[in-house]
């Protein structure tokens, strides 16, 4: 039995070794506060494999789960950088766990056309990643453009407007610039929405009396040091 056990160890450590030496880990900065820790196969470094940790300010895993041949299984959890859990999906099954009620701090703001009426149920849309680590994407897909780069950055407040149709799909994203003392924006930057991540263009559509509805989503934003944007 002993010789058994033993047995049954060494094949553990030899896979595990080779695991190990199969895959490459890669640490990539996607914005100010956010550093992505995942690993790839030494054969293929376009494939992710194992654990994938998305840290705040190093410490903190807003984002953290699997991947099987780079694509994301079993369990996620997401969270705020303050470590509390906003919300949990199972990309196995395709299940939404869990979504944290939002409330007045939420930097995220909803609008739907359409007249409500007193009895109206409204539910929100929904991004798979949650509210922070989840549309940080259409944060870090924007660069502000060279000719205005004169301009203080600090002064420059930016609002990122997403429109969600009522299929689930992103039809609009914008980028619009205003500088203090003024109130009038001085740019709007029309995003193309054929981004990189597919994922990123699907959402669980707002709904209207358990109906789908199109909504606008707005994000107010500020200018980071590497002219892309970071929540306010």
């Amino acid at each position: 039995m002993l010789k058994r056990y033993l047995l049954l160890f060494t094949v553990i450590l030899i896979v595990n070794n080779c695991y190990a030496q199969d895959t490459l880990e890669i640490k990539r900065k996607i914005s100010g506060d956010v550093t992505e820790v995942f690993k790839v196969l030494a054969r293929d470094v376009n494939t992710r494999q194992g654990l994938f940790k998305a840290l705040y300010k190093n410490k903190i895993p807003v984002a953290s789960g699997m991947y099987e041949n780079d694509k994301k299984i079993g369990l996620w959890k997401f969270t705020d950088p303050k470590g509390t859990i906003i919300q949990t999906y199972d990309y196995s099954t395709g299940r939404l766990f869990y979504e944290a009620p939002e409330d007045t701090t939420s930097h995220l703001r909803y609008f739907v056309d359409k007249t409500l009426n007193p009895g109206d149920k409204v539910t929100k849309p929904v991004k798979i990643g949650g509210i922070y680590y989840g549309y940080l994407p259409y944060l870090t897909l924007f660069t502000l453009p060279k000719e205005y780069r004169e301009i203080d950055r600090d002064a420059i407040t930016a609002v990122v407007e997403l429109l969600v149709s009522p299929g689930g799909r992103l039809a609009v994203f914008k980028v619009t610039l205003t500088a203090y003392p003024y109130t009038q924006p001085f740019k709007t930057v029309n995003m193309n929405i054929k981004l990189p991540d597919p994922a990123d263009v699907i959402f669980i559509p707002a709904k209207l009396n358990g109906e789908p509805i199109a909504c606008r989503i707005l994000i107010r934003c500020v200018v980071n040091n590497r002219w892309h944007l970071d929540y306010e």
